[in-house]
């Protein structure tokens, strides 16, 4: 193994050298602006990438890599646009062989190397960013800013946040050391030491409908840099945006020498079940997954010989006592809920509110005028259908739109959702969401997820009676975020106590312009790997560590 330096490694060297101080100070810092502003990125940069995606539409995608010559096209765009993208396929056996060719060379190659080049595939994908979130927007029914930033700026900075965890991770060790101890009235043992970073083999990348980039970047990179080969295996209705990923990463990877086969794209036909017989190859020896409990769970339980990332589902709860702005909180909530219609694996499912009521900046508030107060402002954000699109995006797929029929028959409703017309696009399925009134004893139907714009505002006891309902329900079925609304002291550190215990992070009287279900990079960490919404945190030392080993051999002097 070598580890002099790269010339990709020299040209992102100072890229890296902030990310991992930002890793460690946990401020604010972001390598790719977030803001699809011309004055950032140029006048004609938005125009040329919607011209790329659209050059994608209706066409063969262009990848070589090895394959069984089938095509398939499986994407359904929630917008209503024709997509019809036709991909390679390849068997498990076809990609796990082309991947396994090429681990020695980049094994071998060294940290620093690797390093480069997947900064320069960063690099690549965000001098095509557009395109990117193009492709986001189109597969997974976001509105254009948030797939710009969620799928592009904030999923290259989440990669990026991960290959720092990974260097130091790698680098936690030298790579060679002299060794000597004393021997007696002889010559003392003198030994050299080499310690070389050996990757697990193959990874298998899952990604998922909603956030097929964001998702998926920290695993893909996290394996990449360690030496792995990934394949990666896009949903089938959100195949592009990691289309378009691999394509530019297979070209850094040629262009710096390395074999392309280094990342695969795994497009699955219609029942094919590609997922399952990858997840369980031998030669697979490291899963990430986001997407459902039920498959997420399969996974922990079955691929074995693999070491297996899963971000499941979770019942995020928030529990209101008082505030000292309610009308910044209800606003708070209320953009919570409404944002991408609440198809976010962190947005807030159950509000715990005692149905005595809040102290407020306005005065008592019964537990009906706290409901009533969230619904308005989800039905002010939403009553323009120009602009409230921008926020709701449109629904995913036919689950959602499954679960919003099946919540009109419990409960009581206090907001309804309505179908809206898209301005732009006609056939996008768009529904605002629905808030339903529930007692603490109706647990039956809050503590399973419905995944959507669809929330429970629960009447409890007391707060301490909606304390004991989160440890409850997040402690069985584990929970991504939590958020707590007070203005006594006691009843913030007891939820905190609380939120410790089920392993769930928390916010505390969010008002402003930060939301419960958004997560910064290099700051915020995704998950804690502490409860049953997921086994691993997005992103910290465990997440990385364990994608490699270290593998020493020792000579005498």
């Amino acid at each position: 193994m070598t580890d002099t330096p790269h010339p990709l490694y020299d040209r992102h060297a100072e890229t890296l050298n902030r990310a991992l101080t930002a890793i460690t100070e946990r401020g604010y810092w972001s390598a790719y602006p977030e803001s699809p502003s011309p004055r950032v990125y140029g006048e004609t940069a938005a125009a040329d990438g919607k011209a790329a995606f659209e050059a994608y539409l209706g066409g063969d995608f262009p990848l070589d890599q090895p394959g069984d010559g089938d095509l398939v096209a499986t994407e359904t765009s929630p917008f209503g646009v024709e997509l019809n993208v036709r991909y390679p396929h390849a068997t498990a056996d076809q990609l796990v062989a082309a991947g396994s060719a090429g681990l020695p060379g980049w094994r071998d190659a060294g940290p620093q190397a690797r390093v480069g080049v997947c900064l320069e595939i960063l690099d690549r994908l965000h001098k095509n960013v557009f395109e990117l979130a193009n492709a986001v927007q189109f597969t997974s029914g976001q509105a254009f800013v948030m797939a710009f930033q969620a799928g592009g700026a904030h999923a290259l900075d989440r990669a990026l946040e991960a290959i720092a965890y990974a260097y130091a991770e790698m680098t936690r060790h030298p790579g060679t050391a002299g060794w000597e101890k004393a021997a007696g009235k002889g010559d003392p043992l003198r030994m050299t030491k080499t310690f070389h970073v050996v990757p697990r083999g193959v990874a298998l990348v899952v990604g998922c409908n909603t956030f097929p980039t964001w998702n998926s970047y920290p695993g893909l990179f996290a394996s990449l840099v360690t030496g792995n080969p990934v394949v990666v295996k896009p949903h089938p209705r959100a195949v592009l945006p990691l289309a378009i990923t691999v394509r530019y990463a297979r070209e850094v990877l040629t262009e710096a020498g390395f074999d392309p086969n280094l990342v695969l794209l795994a497009p699955e036909a219609p029942a094919e079940k590609l997922t399952s017989t990858l997840a369980l190859h031998p030669s697979v020896k490291i899963v990430d997954f986001t997407g459902s409990t039920e498959y997420g769970d399969w996974l922990e339980a079955n691929a074995r010989q693999a070491a297996v990332y899963t971000e499941k589902a979770g019942l995020n709860t928030v529990v209101i006592d008082s505030t000292d702005d309610f009308v910044g909180m209800c606003r708070n909530l209320g953009f919570t809920l409404t944002l991408y219609s609440g198809q976010m694996c962190t947005t807030s499912q159950n509000i715990l509110i005692p149905r005595d009521g809040i102290d407020t900046d306005q005065g008592h508030k019964s537990f009906d005028e706290v409901a009533a107060g969230i619904a308005a402002t989800v039905g002010k954000l939403t009553a323009d259908p120009a602009r409230g699109v921008e926020l709701t995006g449109a629904i995913v797929n036919d689950g959602v739109l499954e679960r919003l029929d099946e919540v009109t028959k419990v409960g009581e409703t206090v907001l309804e959702s309505r179908t809206v017309e898209h301005p732009a696009f006609p056939g996008a399925v768009v529904r605002t969401p629905t808030i339903v009134k529930l007692d603490a004893g109706d647990t039956a139907t809050y503590s399973r997820e419905w995944f959507g714009p669809i929330s429970f505002a629960i009447a409890t006891d007391s707060t301490a009676h909606s304390l004991e309902i989160l440890r409850a329900t997040v402690g069985e079925k584990g929970a991504l975020t939590a958020a707590v609304y007070s203005t006594d002291e006691s009843v913030l550190d007891a939820t905190e106590t609380a939120a410790i215990e089920v392993g769930v992070h928390l916010s505390g009287n969010l008002t402003g312009g930060v939301f419960v279900n958004q997560s910064a990079a290099f700051s915020d960490f995704h998950g804690s790997g502490a409860n049953a919404a997921a086994n691993s945190a997005l992103t910290d030392g465990a997440y990385v560590a364990n994608r490699f080993r270290i593998v020493q051999s020792r000579r005498h002097v």
